[in-house]
C-alpha cells in the first residue's frame, strides 16, 4: 500500500499532470506535493483548493440521497475546469476522522479527465495515511 510520496508520484504519471498534492481541507495545508502549482505557490494553491473542498463537503445539497449515512466523505470528487486545465479533487476515505483529498492539476491539451478520475479513485483507496 503506497504512502503519500508514492501516491503523488503515481498521480504525476497521469497524462497531462502538472502538479499533485495531498491536502487537509480542515487546515488548508498540503501534506505532500510534487510538480507545478497554479500561480507558482504550493501553499496558496493548497489553501484555495481546501476552501473549495470544505465548502462542497459541508453542503447538504451534495450529500448522497441516503442522507449521508456511512458517507465519509460525502463527496467523491470535484472537477473544476478552465480554459487550459482541469483540477480534480478526490476525497480520501480513512478509518479515522480525516479530511484529506488528492488534488491533481492537469493540462487540458493532453490531460485525460476520465482516466484521472478512475486512477485517483484507485489511489485514494490504496493510500496509507498515518
Amino acid at each position: 500500500m503506497p504512502g503519500i510520496d508514492e501516491c503523488l508520484l503515481e498521480a504525476m504519471r497521469l497524462p497531462g499532470a502538472r502538479g499533485a498534492a495531498l491536502v487537509d481541507w480542515a487546515s488548508g495545508l498540503a501534506l505532500g506535493a510534487v510538480g507545478e502549482f497554479p500561480g507558482g505557490d504550493q501553499e496558496a494553491a493548497a489553501a484555495e483548493a481546501a476552501e473549495v473542498a470544505r465548502l462542497t463537503a459541508e453542503q447538504r445539497a451534495f450529500t448522497p440521497d441516503d442522507g449521508g449515512v456511512d458517507a465519509d466523505p460525502p463527496v467523491e470528487d470535484l472537477i473544476i475546469s478552465n480554459r487550459d486545465s482541469y483540477h480534480v479533487l478526490r476525497f480520501v476515505p480513512t478509518s479515522f476522522d480525516s479530511s484529506v483529498f488528492l488534488h491533481v492539476w492537469l493540462a487540458r491539451s493532453d490531460g485525460n479527465l476520465a482516466l484521472a478520475r478512475i486512477r485517483l479513485g484507485e489511489m485514494a483507496g490504496r493510500l496509507v495515511l498515518g
